[in-house]
C-alpha cells in the first residue's frame, strides 16, 4: 500500500504522525467524531503501532482526540462548555495585550500591523482560507510582541486553537474572511493610535463573532458536538 505521508529522517515518526495528523484536525479533513484506528494509520505511515499510540496519546493531551479502551480512537467533538472557558480566558488576556499594545505601539510596531493586514488582503483576495488561518495567529502574535508580552501569545494559542476548527468552518460556511479582516483592521488602527479604548471595543467585537458561528454550525452539524 503506498504511504500518504513520508517520515523524514530528522524528526522522531511520532512528530510526523503527531503534526500530520494535527493538521488535518485543524484543517477538518478529519471532522469531529471520525474514528481512528492504530493498525490503519501504522499501515499509512509505514510503522509500528507504538509510534501511532504515542501520537494519539500526544493529540489527546491537546483535547483534540478521544482515547478509548478497546474501542476506536476519535475525533473529539466540539464542547459548548469548554469553548465558552476557552473564550472567557482569551478575552481576559487579550483585554490586556491590547491595552499595553496601544499604550507601546511605535512607527515599528504600526508597520508590522500594517504589513500583517496587507498579508491578510492578499489572502482575501486569493480566497486562501488555509493561508488566513495562519495570518490571524501571526497578526495577534504581533500583538502581543508589541505590547512586549509575547508569552502571553502562548495562552492565546492554545485556547485559540481549541477553536480554530470552528473559526475554519465558519470561513469556508460563512465567506467571513472579509469581516474578520475589517476587525483587525479596526483594532490596528486603535492601537496605532494609541486608543486603548476603541482597541480592547474592536477586539472584543471580533471575539464575538464566532457565538453566530456556533449556532449555525450546531443547527447544521448537531452531532459535530458532544451532548452537554
Amino acid at each position: 500500500m503506498a504511504h500518504a505521508a513520508q517520515i523524514t529522517d530528522t524528526r522522531t515518526s511520532v512528530d510526523d504522525i503527531f503534526d500530520l495528523l494535527r493538521s488535518e484536525i485543524l484543517s477538518l479533513k478529519l471532522r469531529p467524531g471520525d474514528k481512528l484506528s492504530e493498525v490503519d494509520m501504522a499501515t499509512r505511515f509505514g510503522v509500528s503501532r507504538q509510534p501511532v499510540r504515542d501520537a494519539f496519546s500526544r493529540l489527546a493531551n491537546q483535547d483534540l482526540l478521544v482515547i478509548r479502551p478497546k474501542r476506536a480512537t476519535v475525533v473529539k467533538r466540539f464542547s459548548t462548555r469548554e469553548i465558552n472557558k476557552s473564550r472567557f480566558v482569551r478575552s481576559a488576556i487579550e483585554e490586556r495585550v491590547l491595552r499595553r499594545a496601544a499604550d507601546l505601539c511605535d512607527l515599528v510596531g504600526a508597520a508590522r500591523l500594517d504589513m500583517a493586514l496587507a498579508e491578510q488582503q492578499k489572502a482575501l483576495e486569493s480566497k486562501d482560507v488555509a493561508a488566513f488561518g495562519q495570518l490571524d495567529y501571526a497578526f495577534h502574535k504581533t500583538l502581543c510582541e508589541i505590547a512586549q508580552v509575547d508569552f502571553a501569545f502562548d495562552v492565546i494559542m492554545e485556547e485559540k486553537a481549541k477553536v480554530d476548527r470552528l473559526c475554519l468552518l465558519g470561513l469556508a460556511k460563512e465567506d467571513r474572511m472579509s469581516e474578520l479582516i475589517s476587525d483587525h483592521y479596526k483594532i490596528a488602527k486603535a492601537v496605532e493610535n494609541h486608543d486603548a479604548d476603541g482597541a480592547v471595543i474592536a477586539g472584543m467585537k471580533h471575539l464575538g463573532r464566532l457565538d453566530d458561528t456556533i449556532k449555525r454550525i450546531s443547527a447544521q452539524n448537531s452531532d459535530y458536538f458532544d451532548p452537554e
